[in-house]
């Protein structure tokens, strides 16, 4: 089948939500059969994520409460892009603002789609090095703990399921990779 084949057209397109951070559109769309159906979706302005490798090998990580599981996650450092925001420069935002640190080298690894069922949301995935320690400056309701991780015992924990946030578990893969000379 072609692409065209597959694909469903908007019929109708209404805003069923308009939250501070969040949109929820609801579609009436055709089928490529012709009939109709709804799609609801979240709008939502992307994010970054940062790989922060130090020279001597470690990754600084966060630990984060997260309201929806009601729990503390281990997560890479990340954030919404803001409207006309440079990606890169949201990058280097996130993670002088969550830790502190400042990185002299940026590569973009790749670019994920994290919940294409139900959310347009894209995160740009950097890895970033030459890293030195500054002033953290979190937002004024974040509250997270920073601390150090080999790529090892990231690789455990992902294995062990003590990590598992999507963008975290991609970027873990993808350092092991890049690690390796593989990628």
């Amino acid at each position: 089948m072609s692409d065209e084949q597959l694909r469903e057209q908007r019929i109708d397109s209404r805003l069923a939500y308009d939250g501070d951070f969040l949109r929820v559109n609801k579609d009436t769309i055709a089928l490529p059969d012709g009939k109709t159906a709804t799609r609801e979706y979240i709008l939502h302005p992307g994010a970054v994520v940062v790989i922060p490798l130090l020279d001597d090998g470690r990754v600084l990580m966060e630990r984060q409460f997260r309201y929806p599981l009601d729990r503390v996650f281990i997560e890479f450092p990340a954030g919404k892009i803001d409207a006309g925001e440079d990606i890169l420069a949201c990058a280097k935002r996130e993670l002088q603002e969550e830790t502190g640190y400042t990185a002299t080298d940026w590569q973009h690894v790749c670019t994920i789609h994290n919940a294409i069922a139900y959310s347009d949301e894209h995160l740009e995935i950097y890895l970033a090095k030459g890293l030195q320690a500054g002033q953290a400056s979190l937002d004024e309701e974040e509250f997270l703990e920073t601390f150090f991780a080999t790529p090892e015992q990231l690789l455990a924990w992902v294995k062990d399921g003590s990590i598992t946030d999507v963008k975290t578990v991609i970027g873990i893969f993808w350092l092991e990779k890049i690690l390796s000379k593989t990628w």
